[in-house]
């Protein structure tokens, strides 16, 4: 089946876009650039989240009818609140954005780099299941490079939180362009989302391209070149 391929660059601004719980029925779809979060997100600590966590996650087992007494069952609750805090939601809180140093680009390397295949794992932020894909990132220097690990960091970053797609490919371009001091920044996404493989219309082949150009690579002939690039 052929993705689905949208193009960010004009889709989303700052809380442009209001809809109700039942226009956005089953579709998938973003309201803001910025992940939705309240003024007192970070009131709590870490410690305290998992305690909250620990307690609703064991009603939602309850009321499904688990017993926790069984040994396999009774350290879930706790387990799945560490795992939301400190792992697949710890994106979340920005003290957790990876640190990037810039360096000299001493090579006078003056073509785009390209950092591709970088595997991210997400959550759907409609129905909390996996998005599974791959992320290919690029820039042109402007005078400073960063360090390679860094483009895969700042993709797991934004990864690891309740996403849609689409906002994050906008959140890691934007932020490449504020690090770099550029606007030449491309970012394309192709994933696998598990709200529609295995629930909804349980298709199971299906994936969604997004993709994000700014500065020269908003030029046809960069824009093709990169793609190149993710062809080899």
């Amino acid at each position: 089946m052929k993705p689905n391929e949208i193009s960010l660059n004009t889709l989303l601004s700052d809380n442009s876009i209001v809809f109700s719980d039942e226009e956005i029925g089953e579709d998938h779809i973003a309201t803001s650039v910025q992940t939705p979060l309240r003024a007192d997100a970070f009131d709590l600590t870490d410690e305290q989240k998992i305690d909250k966590i620990q307690e609703h996650f064991r009603e939602i087992m309850l009321t499904l009818g688990l017993d926790l007494n069984d040994d396999s069952l009774k350290g879930t609750p706790r387990r799945v609140a560490k795992m939301y805090v400190q792992e697949i939601f710890s994106g979340l809180n920005p003290k957790n954005m990876p640190a990037a140093t810039l360096f000299d680009n001493k090579y006078r390397y003056q073509e785009m780099l390209v950092e591709r295949d970088i595997q991210f794992y997400s959550n759907c932020e409609h129905h909390f299941v996996p998005i599974i894909g791959k992320a290919h990132v690029a820039y042109i220097s402007n005078g400073k490079v960063i360090g390679l690990s860094k483009l895969n960091r700042l993709v797991q970053h934004f990864a690891k939180r309740p996403q849609v797609q689409e906002r994050m490919t906008v959140q890691i371009a934007r932020e490449l362009q504020r690090v770099l001091e550029t606007p030449d920044v491309a970012v394309l996404m192709d994933a696998r989302h598990l709200c529609v493989s295995m629930r909804g219309i349980e298709d199971p082949t299906s994936s969604t391209v997004t993709s994000f150009y700014g500065g020269k690579f908003e030029e046809e002939a960069k824009k093709q070149e990169f793609l190149k690039y993710l062809q080899l």
